[in-house]
């Protein structure tokens, strides 16, 4: 596999993952060709370079008969520079706003945070716990996801975009993330609840969020022995 920091060191590359940042969201290859006023057969392959080196995924998107068209997102796992990405200037954003309105005594932070991730959801990807997840790794929190009985889902956190903000004021930015994280639920899984939000050290990682749905769906079901 390639080193991040090699594949990083063109350009176009780092254009390209750069923007993939920026939109927090899957992108079609079309899309970031127009964006960056390149031609789609060249932004592919430098791609796909992204993609051996583990920095970019491709992921599944809506779209009509046929084929459907290669998009991209940030990997769950990228680590830039040889280091877990961060969020720093979006959490700084989303602080301001938050603690803003509460000052007005409008809001709490969570309430804030739910309405944050309802604007955060990715357009692309469709609804359920793969959306849910492509929305977890677009904001850099490298998540893996369990599957359990009774329609659970549970998510493990492996990286904290904001673990020093978190270490200055852990239950403000911890609010906004649970905050965050409803809103994604209400947006990409609205039949779910959700049933647990356990935060952790941010240097370890390892915060995890558990999802139940009101009824199990087929595909939730774990296999068994005959299946």
């Amino acid at each position: 596999m390639l080193e991040g920091d090699d594949v990083l060191a063109q350009p176009t590359r780092a254009r390209l993952f750069a923007l993939l940042a920026q939109l927090r969201r899957a992108a079609r290859t079309t899309e970031l060709a127009e964006r960056l006023r390149l031609h789609p057969n060249g932004v592919r392959i430098h791609l796909e370079r992204l993609e051996q080196a583990g920095l970019v995924a491709r992921a599944q998107v809506r779209g009509g008969r046929g084929r459907p068209p290669d998009a991209w997102m940030i990997a769950a796992d990228a680590r830039p520079g040889g280091r877990p990405p961060d969020g720093y200037r979006d959490l700084g954003r989303w602080l301001a706003r938050a603690l803003g309105e509460q000052a007005a005594g409008a809001r709490s932070v969570e309430e804030i945070g739910r309405q944050i991730g309802r604007e955060l959801t990715l357009p692309d990807v469709g609804r359920g716990v793969d959306a849910f997840t492509a929305s977890l790794s677009a904001l850099g929190f490298a998540p893996t996801m369990e599957r359990g009985d009774s329609g659970r889902v549970s998510f493990c956190l492996h990286n904290c975009p904001y673990a020093d903000a978190v270490r200055e004021n852990q239950p403000a930015v911890c609010a906004l993330h649970r905050g965050m994280t409803l809103g994604l639920v209400d947006v990409v899984e609205p039949e779910a609840e959700l049933a647990d939000f356990v935060p952790h050290d941010p240097d370890e990682g390892g915060c995890v969020i558990e999802l139940r749905r009101a009824w199990p769906r087929p595909s939730d079901r774990k296999p068994t022995a005959t299946d």
